[in-house]
């Protein structure tokens, strides 16, 4: 309460009972009570915090109770009391209002971020402002910046008075520099050695060669998860009773430079000496027993023990008890120094879903979304399912992130209702413009496209695109559930004109047209099968320099060909992305020929392999990949048609050599390509240092390794030619870009180099 306006409020208060008679003075009964001076406040908010009402008795030891509860409500500067007969007159001045926030000179911390804080501490627009408040919000605001290293920061607050009893807060913010650490120390350790804990820190002192890294900046919450991987460091490797003791961190005068010392009890190593399950476990203990990650005689690690919790967590979950609680329970025997562990289980009660509820679908129709879940409303609760459900929605081309929230429904203990929330990502375009590529020279593009056409999941595009090597038109359509279990359906027709001189390959033109219908079959969870059938009509035109395998190739079979192909592919395909994936498995194999009753009969055969395994969180993944592919003429063909010849080099292959560029030559030197090509790629994926939250970019150092062959039996591994560099793929709004930097290091004096490479249009 402010004391010099409740000791004014109680001296006007004696000062109305000193002007009436004696006995009014005492007592008197309020017929009425009237509120002035209010211009914001409704009179119904001033009643509800009255001490008494129309009716009752007032005298003047109750002055000071009106006067307490009127300025125990924060809204008034002044309050006075009258008597006027029988009428009780309050007379208040309202403070005043907080009109906006106004903040400049903040870079490091946004400004809604900085208005939340506030609002922690009660100072937000449209709140009653009290000056009293402002040393408070500067004390909130230092808070925020001290846990990020900026000891220097000033903070300059204004207040601006406007009309209708309203204020303005301008808050001016000089931010300063992080302060630096200039060392980090670990005291009290013995079994491990201090660089090598230090080695897990975010926080200290930046290697030579990192220019630009932000270790030494320091904050508050890095330095905690620090403390917590040295928790971790010392819990999973059998220090059951390891402490922190203190944390100390001081800073210089100059509040420039910071040194921090973490004081560590280690304790002793533990192994298990038993293990065994409690509780209610419901399914045969030797199935949960089995999901157990560690065994009597190893190293007491809590990271084995919570995996271990999670596994059985996860079984039970599947078994539809969707809230089951595991917990370990060890006993520790100082003496031995080994561990007793429990594991004690609460099912809890089966739960079965109720309903499933989509949000953040704005152009997707429910039923799209819907057909990818394996979880079924009114269905027993399935943990894997409902993860399966998760990566199948996140697999799709036009969803960018799914989000799965399990909440029980209010009044029972056996249903849960699943609210899934999405994130579209733009899955159409529509773009016409001009551009470069290093292996077709200029672009002249228009195109539409679709992925999600109309919010029903089928794909339409139209395509037509000319460079220096190709001259494209393209019209395609695919519904990905042709029928409710999935099987999928399409048509594709086109025509492209190529001039193969143009892309530094064997001299000829050709010109193709032609056409398909798809089917695509799922075979199980991960597994699918496609086929087309289709006729594709191949002109082929030769160059006045054209080499003599061509011009015999011509001269046996004629200039023009019409082919009836039949396609077909088995892909068996774990990953948990189709774009930017991050863990899973992707293996197909593929065949296509010209059938018999084609002008030229041929097959061709592939096999693609890609493995993707998570290194560190979502941060570092490594990834292999595999191809090799076969062709070869059958029937009445004696010898593989050269336009259908496979190609390596470039940026979709072996980065660094120029594309298309490796394998057999003709007679007058230029690339002619082979029927046996192998290609194999090893990549350390992670996100760009610049955009480490970015989804829309990735780097990689990778290891490229190809060849093509004229066919199988020539193949030679000392033939390989392969490259190292790093890349990055940045998927814009025209399409996936690729640049690379590659080095070469197995190349020979024939070969074609490229150093900087890009691609768009890119393999995921």
């Amino acid at each position: 309460m402010n004391l010099k306006h409740s000791i004014r409020a109680l001296l006007l208060g004696g000062a109305m009972f000193a002007a009436v008679p004696q006995a009014q003075a005492e007592s008197f009964v309020v017929r009425d009570i009237e509120v002035e001076g209010l211009e914001r406040i409704a009179p119904g908010t001033v009643f509800t915090y009255l001490p008494l009402k129309v009716g009752d008795a007032f005298d003047e030891r109750q002055s000071a109770d009106v006067v307490r509860a009127l300025f125990r409500t924060g809204f008034f500067d002044d309050v006075e009391l009258r008597r006027r007969g029988d009428v009780l007159v309050v007379f208040v001045t309202e403070r005043p209002a907080i009109a906006d926030i106004r903040f400049s000179g903040n870079k490091d911390i946004p400004k809604d971020q900085l208005e939340e804080a506030l609002k922690e501490v009660g100072i937000t627009k449209g709140r009653v402002f009290n000056r009293s408040v402002l040393e408070r919000l500067e004390r909130e605001l230092r808070q925020q910046y001290f846990a990020r290293g900026k000891y220097n920061v000033k903070i300059d607050v204004e207040v601006e008075e406007l009309p209708r009893n309203r204020v303005d807060i301008d808050i001016t913010i000089s931010e300063g520099k992080v302060a630096k650490i200039r060392k980090v120390t670990i005291v009290g350790n013995e079994d491990f050695d201090e660089d090598d804990l230090l080695d897990d820190f975010d926080s200290g002192i930046p290697s030579w060669w990192a220019i630009f890294s932000s270790r030494d900046e320091y904050s508050k919450q890095k330095l905690g998860g620090d403390l917590e991987r040295l928790r971790s460091t010392y819990l999973d490797r059998g220090y059951a009773e390891f402490n922190i003791d203190s944390t100390q961190v001081a800073i210089t005068p100059d509040k420039r430079d910071i040194y921090v010392t973490v004081n560590v009890d280690e304790g002793n190593q533990y192994r298990i000496r038993s293990i065994k399950l409690a509780g209610n476990a419901l399914l045969p203990e030797d199935d949960l027993m089995a999901l157990v990650d560690l065994e009597p005689g190893d190293v007491f690690a809590r990271a084995r023990v919570t995996n271990s919790i999670t596994r059985i967590t996860d079984r039970l979950g599947d078994a539809g008890y969707a809230f089951a609680n595991v917990n370990a329970i060890p006993e520790l025997d100082e003496e031995s120094r080994e561990v007793d562990l429990t594991l004690f289980i609460d099912p809890g009660k089966r739960v079965y879903v109720r309903r499933i509820n989509f949000q953040g679908n704005y152009k997707t129709r429910d039923e799209v979304l819907r057909r990818e879940l394996r979880q079924m409303e009114a269905g027993w609760y399935a943990a894997s399912q409902i993860n399966r459900s998760k990566i199948r929605l996140q697999r799709l081309p036009y969803i960018a992130d799914v989000n799965v929230r399990t909440r029980r429904v209010p009044g029972t203990d056996d249903q849960v209702d699943l609210d899934i929330s999405v994130v579209e990502r733009l899955a159409g375009s529509f773009s016409i413009g001009a551009g470069y590529s290093q292996s077709e020279g200029l672009l002249f593009n228009i195109a539409v496209s679709e992925d999600n056409f109309m919010g029903s999941g089928k794909r339409v595009a139209i395509n037509a695109n000319t460079s220096s090597v190709n001259t494209i038109y393209n019209l395609s359509y695919t519904n990905p559930y042709h029928t409710i279990d999935g099987v999928s359906r399409g048509f594709n027709v086109f025509f492209r004109e190529t001039d193969a001189e143009e892309a530094n390959v064997t001299r000829y033109f050709a010109n193709r047209w032609g056409g398909n219908i798809n089917y695509g079959i799922p075979l199980t969870e991960y597994d699918y099968f496609r086929f087309s059938f289709g006729y594709e009509d191949t002109e082929i035109v030769l160059a006045d320099t054209a080499a003599q395998e061509l011009q015999d190739f011509i001269a046996a079979y004629g200039e023009e060909y019409a082919a009836y192909k039949v396609e077909a592919s088995y892909t068996h395909d774990t990953r948990n992305r189709t774009v930017f994936a991050d863990s899973g498995n992707l293996q197909r194999i593929s065949a296509e020929t010209a059938v018999p009753g084609s002008d030229v009969e041929y097959y061709k055969l592939g096999y693609n392999f890609r493995q993707f395994v998570p290194v560190w969180k979502d941060r570092l993944t490594f990834s292999v990949d595999a191809k090799v592919d076969y062709a070869s003429e059958y029937g009445s063909t004696d010898a593989m048609p050269f336009f259908e010849h496979y190609f390596a080099g470039g940026s979709r292959s072996v980065r660094g050599y120029k594309d298309l560029s490796l394998g057999p030559r003709d007679s007058l030197g230029d690339p002619l390509g082979g029927t046996f090509r192998t290609v194999g790629s090893m990549e350390l994926l992670f996100p760009p240092p610049m955009a480490p939250e970015s989804r829309s970019t990735r780097m990689s150092l990778f290891v490229d390794a190809g060849q093509v062959y004229e066919d199988y039996d020539t193949f030679t591994a000392d033939e390989l030619r392969a490259s190292y560099g790093v890349g990055f793929t940045w998927l814009s709004p025209v399409g996936p870009l690729t640049f690379s930097l590659a080095k070469a290091f197995n190349d020979q004096p024939e070969d074609d180099l490229e150093t900087f490479q890009f691609t768009l249009g890119a393999a995921f």
